[in-house]
């Protein structure tokens, strides 16, 4: 039997799995998830991973947060660098491709079910139509595929650093209060990302639109990332917070102006998606009709984005799908 290897690197942790090449990329023969920080380099990891399998791996393809040039990849947030040609000859694997996450991603949308999505708006997928794909999380990563006439090309993008366009009073407040922190240029990734929800919440308190509740005041003290405080307080029926919700309010505002750029710049008729982690641990916010309204915001084309659906990811195996689906579809 002839194995395909797919992984998911993410700098907290790696998943893996192996399939049995003829029987496509939704049906694992192994599956597992390691802690990435818990080893030197990604070939240990690997080792671990296939330590006591007898697999005989035709073909390889490892999803990777970071920048991909000559199928090698520094990770940002690890001390890795991972060469595909040294993973081949090191394992005895036919070929070992490296891509982007957002590549991955973009790749599992034709494996994906009804199942593994949520409609958050409405519309009409357009056979052949452009993909764009958007994923919040450490940064902003994004991707679009376009239709060759026989197959989807998935195309990766740094779009994410494309200049944050304010879109009401309030965020161009926003902009002049981030231009008075830093010099550097102000990005949608600077805003639409895990560092974008601590910007955003200072900013509310230092302009005065809000207090900081005592109690999350000491929570954010005791140290360690403060994103998942500030979402979790968003979340709580237990603790009301109009700081934290109003912080969770304003980046899912930004969000969708970032989608709306996109689906306008490669006409993304064929839906957009939202992927990573983040989208689905803030999933009222997103089915506020809110999000539609700041999407469809975009004078002119405010028709063409009326028919344009929005998905969000939920399975949060995607990455590992769209891997799996690379090795069986390529580029």
């Amino acid at each position: 039997m002839e194995h395909l290897l797919a992984v998911d690197v993410g700098g907290t942790k790696t998943d893996l799995a192996l399939y049995d090449a003829g029987l496509g990329c939704r049906n694992p023969l192994w599956q597992e998830t390691l802690p990435s920080q818990d080893y030197a380099t990604f070939t240990e990891l690997l080792h671990r991973f296939l330590d006591g399998k007898q697999v005989q791996l035709k073909g390889a393809c490892l999803g990777v947060a970071g920048p991909v040039q000559g199928n090698r990849v520094k990770l940002t947030n690890l001390p890795w660098e991972i060469v595909g040609s040294e993973i081949e000859a090191e394992f005895g694997i036919d070929q070992v491709s490296i891509i982007n996450d957002l590549v991955a991603i973009a790749h599992s949308i034709p494996f994906l079910s009804d199942d593994d999505l949520v409609v958050l708006k409405g519309g009409n997928v357009v056979s052949g139509g452009a993909r764009g794909v958007v994923a919040p999380g450490t940064g902003l990563g994004i991707a679009f595929s376009v239709w060759d006439g026989s197959q989807y090309i998935v195309n990766p993008s740094e779009g994410g650093h494309a200049g944050f366009s304010p879109a009401d009073e309030i965020e161009l407040e926003l902009l002049r209060f981030m231009f008075s922190r830093s010099e550097e240029p102000v990005s949608f990734e600077s805003l639409c990302s895990g560092m974008g929800f601590p910007a955003i919440y200072r900013f509310l308190i230092e302009q005065g639109h809000f207090g900081e509740p005592y109690w999350l005041a000491a929570e954010l003290a005791a140290g360690g990332d403060v994103t998942p405080v500030i979402v979790q307080a968003a979340m709580s029926q237990e603790k009301e917070c109009p700081l934290c919700r109003e912080t969770v309010r304003l980046f899912v505002q930004i969000l969708a102006g970032a989608c709306g750029n996109l689906a306008v710049t490669v006409m993304a008729t064929g839906g957009i998606y939202l992927g990573g982690g983040m989208p689905t641990h803030i999933l009222p916010f997103l089915q506020d009709e809110a999000f539609q309204r700041r999407f469809l915001k975009r004078g002119k084309m405010a028709g063409l984005l009326a028919g344009i659906p929005i998905f969000v990811i939920m399975n949060p195996k995607a990455a590992l799908i769209g891997a799996a689906g690379y090795i069986t579809t390529g580029p």
